[in-house]
């Protein structure tokens, strides 16, 4: 699960605020030590917490090379959403069924959707990572990129810890501490963990029914709005204002309706509100996407990997495949890098600079396209950053 984005700090949070960076390991265990104390742990406990603990340059390697984002839509869920994903998920919403159907019950969270991260965080929980948990949280609130995101989560997993829902020696997960088979990180686990299962401990590793009823839980939580859509498949005809489409225009389905809108299959879902999503532009594949779409940003920043999530989950709910289209030639990493500072020397916010078409590089293309009197679709051509 790759939330990198500020949480909510714990009630130590003022210390870690504060807290410096960087410098010599041992200085910053001590540091550590002392947070968690200062955070309720016995010296016992902080002991048995930090032995052993050591630095994982493979985190900080795997920290500075996340590429997999930079691919396209089609080409990311065309690489994510295999035969073999959907033959499977169809076999663990029956095996997991009263699961699920608790789930819809008390957080009106859809089993697609549930299935669909499951699927692409660990593969129905069959690759959850090697990494030391411990370590790499340890070594992130070292390294100087955000350690405000994860020393809080040194001190959730030590909490973890001494309630018994942690081995430091032996939880693994993924680079960036996140735990089990929806990756949770350790502060969600406190604040989002049920014991799905009743066996009196939140286990999100071996237990498939505790990892699925917390992430249905902290989907709630952060807003999930029960037992409602969150994307469906539309037609849109040739004469739309293209300027209107993107996440940053919101109507009601009636509206959009007026204006040619279609549902694929059935109708749009009425008196909701939404937008018009074009993840490869007008040429390319549409789809409403309604407000729990937007909770899924929560899940995982990546523009391509929740519009990949959002439509799995369709697929394994019965959705046909995704009508391709013809989308116009898109840019390489290395073009968007390069469309991103021209942008961004223009005052538009792209936000970083890294090569990626994300949440706010799209709605900076689309004011450039509109200035230039282009189709206004978001979608970046090489034309456009040659006009640029």
């Amino acid at each position: 699960m790759r939330r990198l984005f500020l949480i909510a700090l714990l009630s130590v949070a003022p210390s870690l605020a504060q807290a410096q960076c960087g410098g010599s390991w041992s200085a910053f265990l001590t540091d550590i030590r002392a947070e968690l104390r200062a955070a309720g742990l016995s010296a016992r406990e902080v002991d048995g917490f930090l032995a052993g603990a050591r630095q994982d340059p493979k985190v900080l390697r795997a920290d500075r090379a996340q590429g997999v984002f930079q691919k396209n839509f089609l080409d990311f869920a065309g690489a994510v959403i295999s035969q073999n994903r959907m033959v499977n998920g169809a076999r663990n919403a029956k095996r997991y069924a009263a699961t699920f159907d608790r789930i819809e019950r008390d957080y009106g969270v859809s089993r697609g959707l549930l299935l669909a991260f499951w699927a692409l965080e660990t593969d129905y929980g069959a690759v959850q990572g090697d990494f030391n948990t411990r370590n790499a949280l340890l070594t992130l609130a070292h390294d100087c990129r955000r350690p405000e995101l994860f020393r809080p989560q040194v001190i959730a997993a030590a909490e973890l810890y001494r309630r018994g829902d942690f081995d430091p020696q032996r939880t693994t997960g993924a680079w960036a501490g996140e735990i089990g088979q929806v990756q949770m990180l350790p502060d969600d686990i406190l604040r989002n963990g049920v014991d799905g299962d009743g066996d009196g401990h939140v286990r999100l590793k071996a237990s498939a029914s505790d990892a699925l009823m917390s992430g249905a839980k902290m989907l709630r939580d952060l807003g999930w709005r029960p037992g409602e859509a969150w994307m469906q498949e539309i037609i849109l005809p040739a004469s739309l204002d293209w300027a209107k489409t993107g996440l940053e225009t919101e109507l009601s389905t009636s509206e959009w309706v007026a204006m040619g809108v279609k549902a694929r299959e059935g109708t749009l879902a009425r008196g909701m509100r939404g937008s018009v999503l074009l993840p490869m532009g007008r040429k390319g594949p549409a789809f409403m996407a309604y407000p729990n779409f937007r909770i899924l940003f929560e899940w995982n920043k990546s523009f391509v990997y929740v519009t990949s999530a959002a439509y799995f989950a369709t697929r394994l709910e019965g959705a046909a495949r995704v009508q391709s289209g013809a989308p116009d030639r898109g840019l390489s990493p290395a073009q968007i890098k390069l469309l991103q500072t021209k942008l961004a020397k223009m005052g538009y916010d792209v936000g970083k600079i890294d090569g990626i078409l994300g949440a706010k590089t799209r709605p900076a293309v689309q004011a450039a396209q509109m200035r230039l009197g282009l189709p206004a679709d978001g979608w970046p051509t090489k034309s456009l950053l040659d006009r640029l």
